[in-house]
């Protein structure tokens, strides 16, 4: 899949998880009205229903390292736009994407610089940076019981 389908794929990703963040909506319908808005051929869809449900599905876990690599920052207070943007990159970052981490943590710092506030790519770059640093790997745990998420 080419370097700007995959970019197409994570900003649709956003756009989907910041609507969920912030409203009722139904996930279904929310990628549904994403792909109706910028259509992407099949495996970028692929890769945007798997960063969606991938985030969902471990949210929590998610929402905890984002607390462990900026403890000063309750997560619930971290502008949506930005908690997002973590949640995206730690899951790409834990492997399950297939995403290089190099380019997992360049995407997300480029979607903080493009859709946050002046702030967000510094933000972004250095909870990212904290996540990495030791060369250890992010696991996210198959079994969603709470936030068991951790690095080996």
């Amino acid at each position: 899949m080419s370097v700007q389908a995959r970019r197409q794929a994570r900003i649709s990703a956003l756009q989907a998880l910041y609507e969920i963040d912030t409203t009722a909506h139904h996930v279904g319908d929310v990628v549904l009205h994403r792909l109706e808005d910028a259509p992407l051929p099949a495996e970028g869809e692929e890769f945007l229903r798997d960063l969606v449900t991938g985030v969902l599905k471990h949210r929590d876990q998610l929402d905890f390292l984002i607390h462990k690599y900026a403890p000063a920052w309750p997560v619930a207070q971290i502008a949506v736009v930005d908690r997002n943007i973590l949640r995206i990159a730690l899951y790409e970052l834990s492997g399950a994407s297939g995403t290089p981490p190099k380019v997992a943590i360049n995407e997300a710092v480029d979607l903080a610089k493009m859709f946050g506030s002046d702030n967000s790519s510094r933000f972004v770059n250095g909870v990212l940076g904290t996540a990495m640093a030791g060369g250890e790997r992010i696991i996210l745990r198959a079994v969603s019981n709470g936030p068991a998420a951790g690095k080996e």
